[in-house]
């Protein structure tokens, strides 16, 4: 099963969505290429799904426009789409069947027969369900009732998929199973994606690019290593992960320098900033610490326990260091 070739560009060109007073998409502009997986990243309330349900055309915009190609689609029904769904909730018929749930959408087509068993067929063996067309979703694990609706969202070959969190009611493994599925699938079937979470580490991992949007606006749009790499503003430094920042009476120079706890290490006395041990977390392969310094400043640093020549204890005074590579400076304001 391949996208079909004549798949479009999305184009979403200044659109707007209020409600009341609350701005919930603020002219928000975005060109998603044809075949990537695209992730809207944010937090609740940023207007990451307000901007997929209008994609999918269950919201209507107040202004702007949503092209498919040449094909103005702002106000289409979304049957009229054809785009796939898949929601964070499965949504699957509990009376039917799982081929019977993914061939629906080929019913509600008019696609019966052979071409309709052939693509279901297809479809299940894409997901890794092959042999579970005869069983009811009950009879099913979270993870393959979430493929299920995968194999229902793809049989009728749309032109994109839109999925709205789709991972965020499993279990930690098994969240990480389905990520590594979804970039499979992706491969293999070369649609376009659209994903939402509010899951920095699931759209580092899954997207060719990430929107992360803040007060109904995109807020920095690019590949997760730019992002990550060089963050357009603390929001989205944090957002994606930087704990500390450094105020310029630690660092001696101005503004803020943003610095991982990954990259925050101890020093002994040749180290920068002095602190106290207040609490530590222990994960495995390392400790995850929380210091304070003399000016109330809350720092965060992880030491892994297999390079650790010594591991310090809460109370206990440290001497932390990082390296100018890994510091992002950011203004003070």
């Amino acid at each position: 099963m391949h996208a079909n070739p004549n798949d479009q560009t999305l184009s979403v060109q200044g659109i707007n969505k209020r409600y009341g007073t609350f701005q919930a998409l603020n002219d928000v502009g975005i060109d998603v290429k044809r075949g990537e997986f695209l992730t809207l990243l944010g937090p609740s309330g940023s207007g990451k799904t307000t901007l997929l349900m209008s994609v999918a055309g269950f919201i209507q915009p107040d202004s702007g426009r949503i092209m498919l190609g040449a094909q103005d689609i702002t106000f289409a029904a979304p049957e009229k789409r054809n785009f796939g769904m898949v929601f964070q909730g499965y949504a699957l018929f509990p009376h039917l069947k799982v081929r019977e749930n993914v061939a629906f959408p080929l019913k509600m087509r008019g696609i019966r027969g052979a071409a309709a068993t052939k693509s279901v067929a297809e479809a299940l063996e894409l997901v890794g369900l092959a042999d579970k067309g005869e069983r009811y979703p009950r009879e099913l694990s979270g993870g393959q009732q979430q493929r299920v609706a995968l194999a229902r969202a793809i049989v009728f070959q749309p032109h994109l998929l839109l999925l709205d969190e789709p991972l965020s009611a499993l279990d930690t493994q098994l969240r990480g199973q389905l990520q590594t599925e979804l970039k499979r699938l992706h491969r293999a079937v070369g649609l376009t994606f659209i994903y939402v979470t509010h899951d920095q580490g699931e759209a580092l991992s899954m997207s060719d690019r990430i929107a992360v949007m803040k007060d109904g606006r995109i807020v920095q749009l690019g590949a997760p290593s730019a992002l990550y790499n060089r963050p357009a503003n603390r929001f989205v430094a944090e957002f994606l992960g930087v704990e500390n920042f450094l105020p310029e009476r630690l660092t001696g120079r101005q503004g803020l320098l943003a610095v991982r706890a990954s990259a925050l290490s101890l020093a002994g006395k040749a180290g920068r900033i002095s602190a106290r041990v207040s609490d530590l977390d222990y994960h495995g392969a390392e400790i995850r610490y929380t210091a304070q310094t003399e000016c109330g400043l809350s720092l965060r640093f992880n030491l892994s326990l297999r390079d650790a020549a010594h591991v310090p204890q809460e109370n206990e005074n440290v001497t932390l260091d990082w390296q100018e590579k890994d510091a992002l400076p950011f203004p003070a304001a």
